[in-house]
């Protein structure tokens, strides 16, 4: 039953009064008005609150940020945490509209951490058509709702701050921030998919969390906590400790243990190992690598061990903070608690762990790291999900379904026919025949649709009770070839499910309006894609594949055919480069590197059948290689350049088949003191399979630019070509000297792949090819003529 008209007009001021909370009018800006700071010890937090500011005259950032920080009411707290909607996944600024109103934000906090003040300071830009007061922001916290922002007539197309408390008492380990948009721009017939009813979130919006530290006991049941919590979402810094210089078979040890947890730090998150010598840092935990009778100061009172021992224990100053003792009689004790704590772990409980055997008992094989998708069989999309209802949608304007694939960057699909996906999905079927489709897309480009055809058959309860995959519950199968060329080493498969319902009429004399259904949609997870078959072959040196994968060393994902060349009595900045290189290699696996080998000794390394990860300074009998286009010799740098412009164009090169060398047109040194570093990328000078990557270096400031490029995920992206230069202003990739080849191709497709850019080379050989053909085949029949008239008795 509708009002009439002019009773809605009378009721109208009605609703433009405060509500029972006082949330529904706007306050004074935070700078004008800065909230006094809770007393932890005197004042417990607000169950449920209301926005404190609702400012509609826009601020700069900076100044935004600043008076929100001054202004946060639980700063007294011993535990902050700011996140933004950024930090929490969400890079971009979201629009919401009518149809798809609402938007999910998820944040998780540490087991160690209890949250005892939260607040929300949300950034947001109404559409200007928007009715005030009657348009809002409701904001709800694990389904809770915290508050209602209310939409003012002054606010209307401008920026808005507004905070909005959250109840902490709500805040567990996983939570949920949930923001749905109420619009209306018309009291008569109004239309939800108008183009008018939107509301800019800005990803600059911050969630604030403070609270205190929990203690924890001393129990590596609980372990990797304290250590690593997936639950926190910052990137992983984990300091060790050494007595002294380490010795090779420490830094493995350590550099095994860096591997275990950023194989558990994943992608996003990263991990760094800050290195130090008999200096415990100042905050913080962190793990201490010791043998018998070479123990630093922080636990010189402990007694000797008897074989290998992992053991936590807190400090006695502070025993908030947890130190991990990995102890032993000598160097191969330290290799065996870090190989039981990376492997045996579900076992650990009580204080003390006494590691009595760790045996290997299967190799692995190549391009079987975890974090890879399987090569040699069809893999279900069940086995690509990142968490639970991945694949299931609903709504009017559902968001589109993705999933991550992590591929050997040496895959080898050059002129192939397509990857084949065999697709299986379910949905709400229309009841009309209309535009209704999916749309699948890798990379952000298009690969095909398929009609969301409508319902058929008698309609009844009975209904109901069919299998999902019966035809009347609107499902469907759809098999497609994904084009090869846009395949890369990290790519995102996504689903969309447009639905064009006809929601409404917006005819002011007949006004008709139609309640949206409960559209779902699902991809099933027996739909499959299919990389088996195809060959492993890249052209190299291409140091994109290094820094995105840690190609060629991650090709087997226990780095069994890695081996790591160190300076001689390395020094702390050094060996903190080598875990973090190995700490990043096992985040891009994410498998630990059990079977790493390390040398200080480039004669010896040099004459193994592995691909080599160099570190610091090259050695000499490398300075002198025609492959090296950058050579640091303390402050003086010598660079060679190519002629290709970018080193994009020399990887396109590369993948099409080209060998042509890109010999260097100009030679440039120069001296200077800042720090300097780079990354090359050069061939095995004994191994035609092998590669070395070098992380050239010469000072504590040099090591600092390596270990920010690779652990940043921005900055990787930046690396390519066969020279990566790194300075505080950036990175600057090229590409100088000539491509080789790794991984093997059938004879036929190795010639025809590297004469596919050589049309005259190729037409000669074809000539030839035919020409020897023709000659054998009348070979062959003169012989048969020569049987069929002089036949032998």
């Amino acid at each position: 039953m509708s009002l009439p008209t002019s009773l809605r007009w009378l009721l109208l001021p009605l609703l433009a009064l405060p509500i029972a909370n006082g949330s529904s009018a706007p306050v004074a800006p935070a700078s004008a008005r800065p909230a006094p700071a809770a007393d932890p010890s005197t004042s417990a937090p607000a169950a449920v609150s209301t926005p404190v500011a609702v400012a509609s005259v826009p601020a700069s950032p900076t100044s935004t940020v600043a008076a929100q920080a001054q202004s946060w009411r639980g700063q007294a707290w011993p535990w902050q945490r700011a996140s933004s909607f950024a930090d929490l996944g969400r890079r971009q600024d979201v629009m919401l509209s009518g149809v798809r109103n609402a938007a999910t934000y998820e944040f998780q906090v540490r087991r160690d951490r209890l949250a005892r003040d939260a607040e929300l300071d949300l950034s947001f830009t109404p559409s200007p058509a928007l009715l005030p007061t009657l348009s809002h922001l409701r904001v709800f916290l694990n389904d809770a709702l915290m508050d209602v922002v209310p939409i003012s007539d002054s606010q209307l197309g401008k920026p808005v701050q507004a905070k909005v408390a959250l109840d902490a008492r709500l805040i567990g380990d996983f939570n949920q921030l949930r923001l749905e948009f109420v619009g209306h721009y018309t009291d008569i017939c109004e239309e939800p998919t108008h183009s008018s009813l939107w509301v800019n979130v800005a990803s600059s919006s911050v969630v604030r969390l403070g609270g205190q530290p929990l203690a924890m006991q001393d129990d590596l049941a609980n372990f990797p906590l304290p250590f690593f919590d997936p639950r926190d979402s910052a990137r992983l810094e984990l300091p060790v400790l050494f007595a002294g210089a380490p010795s090779l078979q420490q830094q493995r040890a350590a550099a095994v243990m860096a591997s275990y947890f950023g194989s558990m730090a994943g992608w996003w998150r990263q991990a760094r190992f800050p290195v130090s010598f008999d200096q415990l840092p100042e905050k913080g935990h962190a793990v201490v690598f010791a043998v018998n009778g070479k123990f630093p100061s922080v636990i010189a009172g402990h007694a000797p061990v008897q074989g290998p021992v992992i053991e936590l224990v807190s400090l006695p100053s502070d025993p908030e903070r947890k130190l991990l003792l990995v102890l032993g009689r000598n160097d191969a004790d330290l290799q065996t608690a870090v190989a039981a704590m990376a492997a045996g772990n579900a076992l650990f409980r009580g204080n003390v762990v006494k590691v009595d055997e760790v045996k290997a008992l299967a190799p692995r094989k190549p391009y079987d790291a975890p974090n890879w998708m399987r090569t040699d069989r069809a893999v279900r999309f069940a086995d690509l999900l990142d968490y639970p209802q991945q694949l299931r949608v609903q709504g009017v304007s559902p968001q589109p379904i993705t999933l991550n694939l992590n591929l050997p960057p040496d895959l080898f699909i050059w002129r192939n026919q397509g990857i084949p996906l065999n697709l299986r999905y379910r949905y709400t079927p229309p009841f009309n025949s209309d535009e209704s489709r999916l749309g699948v897309s890798i990379n952000d480009q298009f690969i095909s649709s398929f009609p969301l055809i409508k319902r058929t058959g008698k309609q009844g309860l009975e209904e109901i009770r069919l299998p999902v995959m019966g035809s009347d519950a609107g499902s469907g199968d759809g098999s497609l070839l994904i084009p090869a060329l846009k395949i890369g080493n990290r790519n995102q498969l996504r689903f969309d499910f447009n639905f064009a319902s006809v929601m409404g009429s917006a005819q002011r004399d007949h006004c008709q309006t139609t309640l949206p259904p409960n559209l779902q949609a699902a991809i099933e997870e027996d739909s499959t894609i299919d990389f088996s078959g195809f060959h492993h072959y890249i052209g190299l040196p291409d140091l994109s594949a290094f820094a995105l994968s840690g190609f060629p060393f991650t090709r087997m994902a226990d780095l069994s055919e890695t081996v790591v060349l160190v300076p001689p009595q390395a020094n702390a900045a050094q060996v903190g480069m080598l875990l973090n290189a190995v700490g990043g290699l096992g985040v891009q696996s994410g498998y630990p590197a059990y079977a790493l080998r390390v040398s200080d000794d480039w004669k010896q390394a040099v004459t193994l059948d592995a691909d080599l990860l160099v570190l610091g300074t090259l050695p000499e009998n490398l300075r002198g290689s025609d492959q090296l286009s950058l050579l640091i010799d303390n402050q003086r740098s010598t660079l060679l350049n190519g002629r290709v412009p970018s080193p994009q164009t020399a990887v396109a090169e590369a993948r099409q088949g080209s060998r042509g060398a890109d010999a260097p047109i100009n030679r440039v040194a120069v001296t200077a003191d800042a720090p300097f570093a780079a990354i090359i990328g050069m061939q095995s000078p004994n191994h035609p399979q092998r590669s070395i990557v070098s992380l050239a270096a010469n000072q504590s400031a040099d090591y600092a630019l390596l270990d920010d490029a690779l652990t940043d995920i921005g900055k990787r992206a930046a690396i390519a070509g066969s020279v990566a230069i790194l300075r505080s202003s950036g990175i600057h990739s090229q590409f100088v000297g000539e491509h080789y080849y790794v991984g093997s191709l059938p004879w036929w497709l190795l010639l025809w792949y590297h004469l596919a850019d050589h049309p005259a080379l190729l037409a000669v050989f074809a000539t030839v090819v035919v020409l020897l053909a023709a000659f054998l085949l009348w070979r062959l029949l003169r012989w048969v003529s020569l049987r069929r008239l002089n036949p032998e008795p």
